[in-house]
């Protein structure tokens, strides 16, 4: 099984463990809200992809970069704005900038990862280097 590393995490895990401790209040967001799209990860023999949950987005808000063995998947979702005569009464959506970023074993090949979004997910192919794919080897009976 192949084991990605999330970066940056630290900070999330410090509000969750905070929150559960002293209860959670009624939130309203704000510009200072951070945004970070939950994401799965499958893998098979021949790849792994990662799905992230992003919608809202444009193609043109998403930016996908491997340098030195690390993916990083950065973007940004920008507030809504109100057209005149309208308040905004309750704000739940969170928006701002985004970097998610995955450190890629040696086994994959970082030249050839692919990328593709369409309703509001992003999914990212890292095929796997041919020769450490498994290799299936025929038992003769003689």
């Amino acid at each position: 099984m192949t084991y990605l590393v999330a970066h940056n995490r630290m900070a999330r895990e410090m509000d969750r463990v905070f929150g559960s401790l002293f209860g959670s209040q009624a939130h309203t967001s704000t510009e200072a809200d951070e945004f970070t799209p939950r994401v799965n990860i499958v893998e098979t023999e021949n790849d792994v992809s990662l799905t992230f949950e992003v919608p809202g987005l444009e193609k043109g808000d998403i930016k996908v970069t491997v340098t030195d063995g690390v993916l990083t998947v950065t973007g940004e979702r920008k507030s809504e704005s109100t057209e005149d005569g309208q308040s905004i009464v309750r704000n739940e959506f969170s928006f701002g900038k985004f970097s998610r970023s995955f450190t890629l074993p040696d086994n994959y090949d970082a030249g050839k990862v692919a990328a593709d979004y369409k309703n509001g997910l992003l999914e990212v192919t890292l095929p796997r280097k041919e020769e450490t794919k498994p290799k299936e080897i025929e038992v003769k009976v003689g």
